[in-house]
């Protein structure tokens, strides 16, 4: 009897362990509480993704700003070598001007001297200007009629006149107009003299006898009238310019 109400009866009893087997608590379903524990996961790995980007990028630039002091400090000893160095190249710069003065007071002295040396070479010469020419002249033949004609110097005088050296300046004309002068380096000084003498014969005319010069000299003799034209006291000795009695400065030399 009791065996067939036992069959009968519908009703089930729970037990503990059943009630943690219930299909809400089954591997394949997830509670509210379980979603929101993942949903925290994934928002804490996201976040943790995002830190490390951050992290990295806060690394390369640390990288960066490294290298960029490395470059600052680097840039900044420059800078600090820089007066050193300006003093030094200031110095080496009044080293080379001053020997570029030493330089070309060196190189006056040498020219003055050269000059000097030129006009005493031809303290023996006379130009000659205003001679005609022609292209087979003897220029020491002309020269001595020259002297015999225009000069009035007796025949047996200018025989025996001694001439180391004459001829003309400048290549032969092949056209008209002002013929070259003559230079002639006469063999005595003294001769030379008793020919320039002579030279008031040629008063007047065409012609002119004259010392030899360096162009240099030339010059000075042409500031040398001016000053005297404007009054002063001028005087050429030898190869230096004196104005009221104190050496004027060289002009500068003759071009061409």
């Amino acid at each position: 009897m009791k065996k067939a109400q036992s069959m009968s009866s519908p009703a089930k009893v729970e037990t503990p362990s059943c009630k943690r087997c219930r299909p809400a608590d089954s591997p394949g379903t997830t509670s509210p509480a379980g979603k929101d524990i993942v949903d925290i996961l994934e928002s804490i790995d996201e976040r943790l993704s995002s830190f490390d980007a951050r992290l990295s990028l806060v690394e390369i630039l640390h990288r960066e700003f490294k290298s960029l002091k490395e470059s600052l400090e680097f840039s900044q000893q420059q800078v600090q070598r820089l007066p050193a160095e300006n003093a030094m190249l200031w110095d080496s710069v009044k080293s080379l001007a001053k020997n570029v003065t030493q330089l070309n007071i060196e190189n006056k002295k040498i020219k003055e001297t050269v000059i000097n040396l030129q006009a005493r070479s031809m303290r023996d010469n006379l130009v000659f200007s205003g001679i005609p020419e022609s292209s087979r002249e003897d220029p020491e033949t002309t020269v001595r009629s020259f002297i015999k004609t225009h000069l009035k110097l007796p025949e047996y005088t200018v025989k025996n006149i001694g001439f180391d050296r004459v001829h003309r300046i400048g290549a032969p004309k092949t056209g008209s107009g002002r013929p070259h002068p003559i230079v002639a380096k006469f063999g005595h000084f003294k001769q030379k003299e008793q020919v320039k003498s002579h030279g008031r014969e040629l008063k007047g005319t065409d012609f002119s006898v004259n010392n030899q010069f360096p162009r240099e000299i030339l010059e000075r003799r042409k500031v040398r009238r001016s000053f005297i034209q404007k009054g002063s006291r001028a005087v050429i000795a030898v190869d230096r310019l004196y104005v009221d009695g104190r050496r004027a400065a060289t002009p500068a030399p003759l071009r061409g």
